[in-house]
């Protein structure tokens, strides 16, 4: 490490200070004040220092700024990484120095020490088993940390160093019960980072003296189950049952394996009780980050802690390859900052076992921590050797104090080791020999901490050995009461903001829901929309838009797609729920059709004509970040905690999902089935295709039509401003919650024969299928059946190429719920189809895309089931392709042509 470059920075920083001193020195901290005062300078124009005490100071700064590489943080190692960074004469200081008073010493409080004090006060603060690594923060976090580890006392009381031995014994006792029961069972055993359980233990303890009411903790499976029962008070009798293979009281509820489970508790403490959420969460390790922020962010709304967000703390627990290697914790601290996703910032905790699977770190990373991720935010680092719980413990309370105050994130780097391989079937010692031969002789967390506290004389020797033996006595007999009459898990009910809510039924999907507004809703909101505040200067060309939507609510103009969507959102505010959409320009709109709010051009403030319809009420309307995994995984935590927000999410292009399949898979379409956790979100996602290349043509519909069953989500692809409101307005109407995948369209936006009349809005409701009503379906000979944008494509050729008698030959069909299946409606349409030859289903999409793999079989079940033996299903569309469309414009509008050619061909069958 050189410390050339360095010097010139701290020298002009040091400098400026100085002359903050010399005009008014209360603006300085005192350890400045003193510093200056008792410092000798030259007389030059520069106020540079004189002697030595330069030297010594930036001796000074290096220990704070890189003492962490120095310090005792590794259970297994005496070594460090600093080298010979800290030695004297890296900064012109000899041995005869040592015992020379310097002034500069008032910096960490020792005025006049002796250079061999500095360094050893240095040494104790910041190369011991707890550290700091903070030398990117701003001057005001550096300081504060710089008073924190220089000036703090570290000593514990009897008691408490008492109740974390306890919480050690009960922690090992359970790995070592499970260990010696289950041999051979997965776990995912917390031994080496045993000193996790008295941090969040100490979370609690000293969050609730700080106000925090809530704590939503999401973690990977290393120690979780030890989380689970040791800290969140699980039932034992469920987790012994779980190994031995219990059974779920509801048949209609898959489960997941036991290290996957979430769980929520009421932790009681001398300050008061403290609720505490551990959010479920599959084995894509890091994807559960975004998802509790956006819980945070539900519960802080909540309990009315919006402004200074210290009642409710997310806490995330990382693995160190998966904090490293998976971008979604990038993303996530991304949005720490932002306006629309922050939640006060996040405690961070690093389980660093020093090996990912069977990796060491220097094939998993390519910075010194794992932690390095947080740099590029200036978020500090604690640095802490898991072998010592109550540095750990000491850290835990620097963290949540820092939290509070600042309102940011922080990292816990607790350095440990895994005692057993990535899972208990595993050999570790394959693939790191050494490490596993040291971890083989080495103690436990438990039996280290117990030998140091004998010897401090805070508890007798027996008193571990008894404790220890009564929790694994306890095991033991819970085992045999689970074994002699096994408990089946519960299916938790409903309750909080979810109380009068159910999960969704079979029967549901057949039924009409009711979705209407009243005109007088409609006025109210149409005027609010379409009233600019006085002295607000809107775009020209804005006010055109807003003029002509002025005429829509007053029925001279038909509504196009854009203002039934905001319509949609007014009118569900109005009647009591609050919206929330958020997603890459998603405040104009990405084909600049939503135009939610309007924009000052004199001075970009920002109007919100929907936020000001109810006080008690919100429209929260954020651009995004260019992220869409963490954005995606924010959105569904918010709505998975929170039934009373319509949550949305759009895609800036409908492909722009494939960012976020890991949330889309693992949390949204499955949660309910492997968790209970229901969610209402929406995604736009704008898909059709208008020869735009292969991308921003697909919004990859047949992932989400392969994802469905049981009735888990909603896909939608409708055709009109009306449906878009019926369906948008569903989704808060019943009693449950389902997620709604909508394939948004692009050109429909501006297209003249996409809109609807208000009395549209004020009856009727969502129709799942719409029929033709410009062809007799008792005489028709096709049936062409069709979804979205392409609807429309054939309804022009039919009106402008053929004659009257060749239109009657082709019904046009919209299917415009494509899961659930509406095979009720399709039944109506085609029992009336007492003529038809055949039956197309038509798409714009790839053969092996789109709908036409998930639809077909269900259609030739209902042409089946109406009796339809003569007619003959087959597809029209194109052919299969490795890519989703074609990138020539002239390319795409022949095959596009052909499509239409081939739907009203009826001598032609499928290709």
């Amino acid at each position: 490490m050189k410390f050339t470059g360095i010097q010139r920075a701290n020298m002009e920083y040091v400098e400026n200070l100085y002359e903050i001193y010399q005009n008014n020195p209360s603006e300085l901290e005192e350890s400045w004040q003193a510093f200056f005062a008792g410092v000798e300078f030259n007389q030059d124009l520069g106020g540079s220092l004189s002697g030595k005490e330069l030297d010594v100071y930036h001796l000074i700064q290096a220990y704070r700024d890189y003492g962490h590489f120095q310090a005792n943080i590794d259970p297994l190692s005496d070594a460090n990484q600093g080298g010979d960074d800290l030695k004297l004469s890296q900064f012109n200081l000899e041995e005869s120095d040592l015992d020379k008073s310097f002034t500069v010493g008032s910096l960490i409080g020792m005025e006049g020490a002796t250079l061999r004090e500095i360094i050893n006060h240095l040494k104790r603060s910041y190369c011991g088993t707890l550290s700091v690594q903070v030398s990117d923060a701003v001057h005001g976090i550096r300081e504060w940390f710089y008073k924190e580890f220089e000036n703090s006392s570290k000593d514990f009381s009897k008691e408490k160093k008492q109740a974390i031995l306890e919480q050690l014994c009960r922690t090992e006792s359970l790995e070592k019960f499970l260990h010696s029961r289950f041999v051979g069972a997965k776990r995912f055993s917390i031994e080496g980072a045993d000193s996790m359980i008295p941090q969040l233990e100490h979370l609690v303890e000293k969050g609730s003296e700080l106000g925090v009411e809530e704590i939503v903790i999401g973690m990977a499976h290393r120690g979780r189950l030890n989380v689970l029962v040791n800290f969140m008070d699980r039932a034992i009798e469920e987790t012994l049952a779980a190994f031995d293979g219990n059974s779920f009281a509801d048949d209609d509820f898959d489960g997941d394996v036991k290290y996957h489970l979430g769980h929520s508790a009421d932790k009681k403490s001398k300050n008061g009780t403290c609720h505490v959420s551990l959010a479920f969460n599959p084995s894509h390790l890091e994807a559960v980050n975004p998802v509790v922020c956006g819980m945070t962010r539900a519960k802080q709304r909540q309990r009315n802690d919006t402004e200074k967000r210290k009642k409710v703390i997310p806490v995330q627990i990382h693995g160190d390859a998966a904090v490293a290697g998976q971008g979604v914790v990038a993303e996530t601290l991304q949005l720490s900052g932002l306006k629309g996703y922050t939640v006060g910032g996040s405690i961070h905790i690093v389980i660093d076992n020093q090996v990912g699977f069977t990796a060491d770190p220097e094939q998993t990373r390519s910075s010194p921590y794992a932690t390095d991720i947080g740099k590029s935010l200036q978020i500090p680092v604690l640095h802490v050797n898991g072998d010592d719980p109550e540095a750990c413990v000491r850290a835990m309370d620097i963290a949540v104090r820092f939290r509070q105050e600042f309102g940011s994130d922080i990292f816990i780097n607790l350095t440990c080791y895994r005692r057993y391989g990535h899972n208990e079937g595993d050999e570790p010692s394959f693939t790191q020999p050494v490490m596993y031969k040291t971890i083989k002789d080495h103690q436990t967390v438990k039996d280290l901490y117990n030998k140091k506290i004998v010897q401090e004389k805070a508890v007798d020797e027996k008193f571990m050995d008894n404790f220890f033996q009564e929790k694994m006595d306890n095991l033991q007999k819970v085992l045999e009461k689970v074994r002699e009459k096994p408990p089946e898990t519960e299916i938790p009910t409903l309750g909080g903001l979810w109380k009068g809510l159910r999960r969704s039924k079979d029967e549901d999907f057949k039924q009409t829901f009711e979705t209407k507004t009243t005109k007088k809703n409609l006025k109210e909101v149409g005027e609010k929309l379409t009233t600019v505040p006085e002295g607000f200067n809107v775009h020209k060309k804005l006010q055109k838009l807003i003029s002509q939507r002025k005429e829509m609510v007053e029925g001279k103009k038909p509504l196009d797609w854009g203002m039934a969507e905001l319509l949609a959102y007014g009118t569900l505010i109005v009647e009591g729920n609050s919206v929330r959409l958020s997603g890459q320009d998603c405040v104009r709109g990405t084909f600049t059709h939503r135009h939610s709010c309007f924009y000052d051009i004199n001075t970009a403030e920002r109007y919100n004509p929907l936020a000001e319809l109810r006080e008690d009420k919100e429209f929260c309307v954020y651009n995004s970040p260019l992220s869409e995994m963490a954005v995606v995984g924010f959105e569904y935590g918010n709505s998975s905690s929170d039934p009373t927000f319509m949550t949305i999410w759009e895609a800036q292009f409908g492909d722009f999902a494939n960012g976020a399949q890991i949330i889309i898979d693992q949390f949204l379409a499955s949660g309910e089935q492997k968790w209970l956790r229901m969610s209402g979100l929406t995604l736009l996602l704008p898909h059709g295709y208008e020869g735009q290349g292969p991308e921003h043509s697909s919004a990859r519909l047949e992932r989400f039509l392969q994802l469905c069953a049981q009735k888990n989500m909603q896909v939608c692809n409708v055709t009109t401003p009306a449906q878009l409101f019926h369906v948008l307005r569903r989704q808060m109407k019943r009693p449950f919650r389902v997620p709604l995948v909508m394939m948004s369209p692009k050109s429909l936006l501006r297209h003249p024969k996409v809109v609807c009349e208000l009395d549209e809005l004020t009856s009727g409701n969502f129709e799942e299928v719409l029929t033709d009503n410009d062809v007799n379906i008792e005489k028709a000979e096709r049936l062409a059946l069709v979804s979205g944008k392409l609807y429309y494509d054939l309804l022009a050729h039919r009106e402008e190429e053929l004659s009257d008698k060749e239109k009657a030959k082709v019904a046009l069909i919209r299917v415009e719920q494509l899961y659930p299946y509406p095979k009720h409606k399709i039944a109506e349409i085609f029992k009336k189809a007492k003529n038809v030859k055949s039956v197309v289903w038509a798409q714009e999409e790839p053969q092996n895309m789109g709908s036409w793999f998930y639809i077909n079989a269900p259609l030739r079940d209902s042409m089946s089931a109406a009796g339809m033996k003569k007619a003959e299903l087959s597809y029209v569309g194109r052919g299969f392709r490795a890519s989703p469309a074609t990138g020539s414009p002239s390319m795409h509008k022949k095959e596009q042509q052909q499509i239409v050619e081939d739907v009203f061909n009826t001598k032609k069958g499928s290709r």
